[in-house]
């Protein structure tokens, strides 16, 4: 009887499985094999050993210009589009009229296609007939900057533009969920204790809400390192140059464009990796700063 429950199980349980074995499984060991090898979608692939990650790790190789990109569109966007979700959500929970209708317009961006997005925001920051420029010229900023072409502004404007993103805005329902968790008595308590609003939140906030926290930031930082595709690649196509090309982009560029598909799956498994040992990193450091009981 117990062997026949376990049958049953597993026959429930298969389908997923079959999934992931099919389309998630196969695919990263296809990966890993073709990232030894050298492809071009057309001649059948041939072993080349470590020759794709000895080209890449070269001195003189670009993808060090692309992974310091990525590298610091990581760090930026995850501080702003944690820090950016954290505080929405504590707006959310104030004792204010009209709260419902603040939540559904910090939520919107959330909701609209990526795509759409990224077309309104190369007509905000276009130079010559953007409203940002415009506002700029209506305080007599008469030499308004190229946003979208000039080095020194794109890589930050790419990076703060994530707060629009749809994790951004699933961050902040989760912030405002655990939030609503913590106990009002200790808001109470720390009151009479003399407490001002910076000492509880730091004090009482913050500890209680510290899982929560961890859960968003190692999701941040996959999201910001696997999916900024969706955001780079319509708004400034890794330009100007390739001072926007982060590691997703130039995965898509070598094996799309170039045809290397060995070359592109060698950045794919180094960008795994990268993921895999930042998150490692955050859950071993959270150990000092996460607080599961409070």
């Amino acid at each position: 009887m117990g062997k026949r429950k376990n049958v049953i199980a597993y026959l429930f349980v298969s389908p997923w499985i079959i999934g992931f074995i099919l389309f998630t499984g196969g695919p990263i060991l296809a990966v890993i094999l073709l990232s030894f090898c050298k492809w071009d979608l057309i001649a059948p692939p041939r072993w080349v050993g470590l020759e794709n990650y000895i080209k890449m790790f070269r001195s003189e190789s670009e993808f060090w210009m692309v992974l310091k990109f990525t590298l610091f569109y990581t760090l930026l966007s995850v501080i702003v589009s944690v820090g950016w979700a954290l505080f929405t959500a504590l707006l959310l929970n104030q004792k204010v009229k009209g709260v419902r209708v603040f939540s559904f317009f910090y939520f919107v961006p959330a909701v609209v296609p990526m795509i759409a997005l990224t077309f309104a925001f190369q007509l905000i920051f276009n130079k010559e007939l953007g409203v940002v420029n415009y506002l700029l010229t209506l305080i007599r900023i008469r030499n308004t900057p190229n946003w979208l072409m000039d080095p020194n502004y794109v890589t930050w404007l790419v990076a703060v533009l994530n707060i629009y993103t749809f994790y951004t805005g699933q961050m902040m329902l989760i912030f405002d969920s655990a939030l609503k968790e913590v106990p009002k008595e200790l808001y109470e308590a720390a009151e009479i204790d003399g407490a001002g609003p910076l000492t509880r939140f730091f004090r009482i906030t913050l500890p209680t809400i510290s899982p929560i926290l961890l859960f968003n930031l190692v999701t941040a930082t996959i999201n910001s390192l696997s999916a900024s595709f969706t955001l780079i690649y319509p708004l400034t196509g890794g330009g100007p140059g390739k001072v926007t090309q982060a590691i997703s982009l130039d995965i898509y560029y070598n094996a799309f464009k170039t045809f290397r598909l060995g070359y592109a799956s060698a950045e794919a498994v180094i960008l795994f990796c990268i993921s895999a040992v930042v998150s490692l990193l955050m859950f071993i450091l959270s150990k000092k700063w996460v607080y599961y009981e409070v």
